[in-house]
């Protein structure tokens, strides 16, 4: 695939009290995300547009939230390292497997060409897609279906994003094109969940331990809403 440059986003969205979206981006910052073109994406896209109704409180708090179908939407800052992990460039086609509330895959959709994101749950992919529409993201579309099987079909990519633990990274590997890279969940020593980046240089892959997190194990097959 070829990616197209990303389309000119922001200008039109909700931004909300001025005042605390400064303190949301001062305190990503002072835990240690320093990529511009990341922060940027960060505090534009309407977080407050991707929680549910009854957390819209926290919608710029650096916490995870709770979302449908017994999901969880991780914390900013988490999202923040996963992108500067992934390092995702404008001509690049980024696949994102486990798209929860869209909110990952509006941040992709500021910093590369093409973005194809999965959720295995039908009713989250729905809204994810809705919102992804309303904020007029025409270069991220959001699809049903387990992106574990579905995902690497649709390849080769620059980019992977995996929301959740990964144990086998085979069938992703593949879809990896050379210099691509991949960020997603493992478990480490002693049960810790650690975010980690694998980048493809030829038929060889190096991984890189980026920092502890909360993502949870993948589950498999497309799925109605619980």
């Amino acid at each position: 695939m070829t990616a197209p440059p990303p389309a000119d986003v922001g200008a039109n969205w909700p931004q909300g009290n001025l005042q605390a979206r400064m303190a949301f981006l001062l305190a990503l910052r002072a835990r240690g995300l320093a990529d511009v073109a990341v922060l940027r994406a960060l505090e534009i896209a309407p977080r407050e547009m991707f929680v549910p109704r009854r957390h819209a409180d926290l919608a710029l708090r650096d916490v995870a939230l709770p979302i449908s179908c017994g999901q969880t939407m991780p914390e900013p800052y988490i999202v923040g390292r996963m992108m500067e992990a992934l390092d995702v460039r404008s001509d690049h086609c980024t696949l994102e497997i486990g798209a929860g509330s869209g909110y990952a895959t509006a941040i992709l959709a500021q910093l590369s060409g093409i973005v194809l994101s999965y959720e295995r749950f039908r009713s989250l992919a729905l809204e994810a897609q809705a919102r992804l529409e309303a904020l007029g993201l025409t270069n991220a579309r959001v699809e049903w279906d387990d992106g574990l099987e579905a995902g690497p079909a649709a390849g080769p990519f620059d980019r992977i994003v995996v929301h959740g633990l990964l144990e086998d990274t085979g069938a992703l590997d593949a879809a990896l094109l050379d210099e691509g890279v991949m960020v997603f969940g493992r478990l480490g020593q002693g049960g810790q969940r650690l975010l980690v980046r694998r980048r493809r240089r030829g038929r060889e892959f190096a991984e890189t331990e980026i920092v502890r997190c909360r993502l949870g194990p993948l589950s498999r097959s497309k799925s109605a809403c619980l």
